[in-house]
This record gives C-alpha cells, sequence and structure tokens, in this order.
C-alpha cells in the first residue's frame, strides 16, 4: 500500500533538487528575492531527456519508473536480476549493469533494502565514479549511503546534489552536516506520510486484530 506514496515524494524530492524549490524558499524568507536576477542566477535543470538510474525495480521502483517516464526522461536500472521483458517494454526501461548505472545516471535513485551487501555501498568511491552533474535520490535505508562520504562529495561538488528522507540516525540532529548544505533537500522520513495511507494502515491493523483473535492469517504477515 505504500508503493504510490513512496514513488511519489521520491519524484517530489528529484524535482525539488533539480528545480532548486527548497533553495529558492529559503532565499525568499531571507529577503534575498532581488540578489537571484541574473542570467545565470538561481538556475534549475530540466528533467527532460535526462537520465534517471533506479536502483532496484521492484514495486516502489517500478512506479517511479512511470513517473519517470511521464517526464519525458531515458530510463536504465540495475536489479539481482532481470525483470520480464514486458515490463521493461512496457515501462521504456533498460536493464544496465551497476557501474553503467553509476556512470551514465544523471539522476540516481536507491530503491533496494539494507543488508550486508548494500551497507553503506554508496561511498566515496562510488560518488567519484558518478557525473558531477549527478544527483542521488534516496527514500529506502539511510545505511545504504555513507553519509560521511556524501557529505563531503557535496561539499566538495564531486557530485550536484542530493535529495534523502532517511538517514543513518533518525531523527537526524539540526547540527549535523548535511543540515547545512544548500546543495541537499532533506524530508523527515514521510515515505508513507499522507492522510489515505496511513488511514489504509491503521484499517489493515484492526482487521489484522480481528484475524489474529479468531485464529486466522494476518494480512501481509511475514513467518506466520
Amino acid at each position: 500500500m505504500l508503493t504510490d506514496a513512496t514513488a511519489d515524494l521520491t519524484f517530489s524530492l528529484l524535482l525539488d533538487i533539480l528545480r532548486r524549490v527548497s533553495e529558492g524558499d529559503r532565499i525568499i524568507r531571507d529577503g534575498k528575492w532581488r540578489v537571484i536576477y541574473g542570467a545565470h542566477d538561481y538556475v534549475g535543470l530540466d528533467l527532460q531527456g535526462k537520465t534517471i538510474g533506479i536502483l532496484g525495480l521492484g514495486r516502489i521502483g517500478g512506479t517511479l519508473a512511470k513517473r519517470a517516464k511521464a517526464f519525458d526522461m531515458k530510463l536504465i536500472y540495475h536489479n539481482r536480476k532481470h525483470v520480464f521483458k514486458t515490463k521493461e517494454k512496457t515501462l521504456g526501461i533498460k536493464y544496465v549493469s551497476f557501474e553503467k548505472l553509476i556512470t551514465q545516471s544523471d539522476i540516481i535513485s536507491i530503491h533496494v533494502p539494507h543488508t550486508k551487501e548494500t551497507d553503506q555501498i554508496f561511498n566515496m568511491k562510488i560518488f567519484r565514479k558518478m557525473k558531477k552533474s549527478a544527483f542521488l535520490i534516496n527514500t529506502s535505508r539511510g545505511k545504504i549511503v555513507n553519509e560521511k562520504d556524501l557529505v563531503m562529495a557535496l561539499k566538495k561538488k564531486i557530485i550536484a546534489g542530493a535529495g534523502l528522507d532517511v538517514f543513518d540516525t533518525e531523527p537526524i540532529s539540526k547540527k549535523h552536516a548535511l543540515v547545512k548544505l544548500q546543495n541537499v533537500v532533506l524530508a523527515p522520513h514521510i515515505g508513507s506520510s499522507t492522510k489515505e495511507i496511513r488511514t489504509k494502515m491503521a484499517e489493515i491493523t484492526v482487521k489484522n486484530l480481528n484475524l489474529g483473535m479468531n485464529g486466522k492469517k494476518p494480512i501481509y504477515s511475514v513467518g506466520y
């Protein structure tokens, strides 16, 4: 049930960081609107024609691909294995190696679980292989990204920016280095935070209580 809400938030972060919406909000609140009228001041980036690399083409990754396709973006993905050719054709997406995903993408969006294999796989070694103009979006798990390396990559403009909904430690401290950077958009882990989804979650909780009390298998149960 979280699929659409999380994909929407992911695309919101993508739009925000490329079009510099949150940064513009800060400019207005700081009374600096009049200082950004030069021809090259405060310019964002078009989404059309940009290559988005989706790491993990599951439910959320696949739904994100639909959003990106509607914006005329080029789509590539990496998975542990190919998805069905029919799904690739429907989404207009191409399978590539992890190495090509890292080097070819203008935006990389993470949609894999946190495991021993994915722990901090996005580190300085990977950031240096990304385009200097590339952006990283993470709505999966914070520990997939080495935050210290990400801070350094953002500070030194090794990559262009990031949009994050998840962090190594939550809640993130107001003194964290990421909070002080302008080329990153931060969200407080709100992938499922819509009125509709929270209502559905409550309804399923009640259904599961009734099912469990009657000796029946709960909905979406694990290891039951």
